[in-house]
């Protein structure tokens, strides 16, 4: 009976000595496992997970930009870059046309001040490239495209010497001017956004000289070209009217 009562003792004290080992070793394996950043509640796998989601999101965006695949944003920046630096391009070919067949000398002067500024113009833009990493290149513009033929139009339908040439000229000319405004305000928002200031203030100067010009042109048509091109027309409504009084 003795000799049983103490195999058995020995036996809950084997046992005792193990549960210790085991909840020593628990105790150890979950120390570090905290200390290895292994969750230790199902909140903590939820953070983890999410934090681990974040990380990749993140890691997914720098691959993008370091391969090479910017963002919707930055791709549609660029694509208009291109698009007004053919339009500036086709404008310097255009410019001197409305030069050559404007009436007046102030008008011939304004478009001449013009080209200058817009071969200036050209070489922003490649700065602008340039900071971009990028290599200047031009893709079709079909706006501007429609505008230069229709200015082309006008000198062929308008009579040489007059001043309704000039009125149609200077209309021809703010057309593609507004749509370099709006091109340009556009380009320096989105750089602003893209926290591109260098860039954007680049644009900016030139934004602001298209509107000088386009400012400069209505100055011109109203102080005496839209005056002096009305007593170059006899108005068909006046015709009409004329011949009700004497009829």
């Amino acid at each position: 009976m003795k000799q049983s009562e103490t195999d058995t003792n020995a036996q809950l004290s084997e046992e005792t000595k193990q549960a210790k080992t085991g909840s020593a070793t628990g105790s150890k394996s979950s120390n570090e496992a905290i200390e290895a950043g292994w969750p230790s509640s199902a909140e903590d796998l939820k953070n983890q997970r999410t934090s681990q989601g974040n990380e990749a999101s993140e890691k997914e965006k720098a691959g993008s930009k370091k391969n090479g695949n910017p963002s919707l944003l930055e791709k549609f920046f660029n694509d208009q870059l291109k698009d007004v630096y053919y339009a500036e391009q086709q404008l310097i070919k255009a410019i001197p046309k409305l030069e050559e067949a404007a009436t007046t000398e102030e008008l011939k002067e304004a478009f001449g001040d013009h080209l200058h500024q817009t071969q200036k113009h050209v070489k922003r833009l490649e700065k602008v490239f340039k900071m971009l990493g990028k290599k200047p290149e031009g893709r079709k513009c079909e706006a501007i495209e429609g505008l230069t033929r229709e200015a082309e139009a006008i000198i062929a339908e308008t009579k040489e010497g007059t001043m309704t040439r000039d009125a149609a000229l200077i209309i021809a000319a703010q057309k593609v001017e507004h749509y370099e405004i709006a091109t340009y305000g556009g380009l320096v928002q989105l750089a602003l956004t893209m926290e591109l200031d260098e860039i954007s203030d680049i644009l900016d100067t030139t934004l602001m000289e298209e509107e000088d010009t386009d400012l400069q042109l209505t100055e011109i048509a109203e102080s005496f070209i839209n005056i002096e091109a009305e007593d170059e027309i006899n108005y068909s409504w006046l015709q009409e009217r004329e011949q009700r009084e004497f009829a």
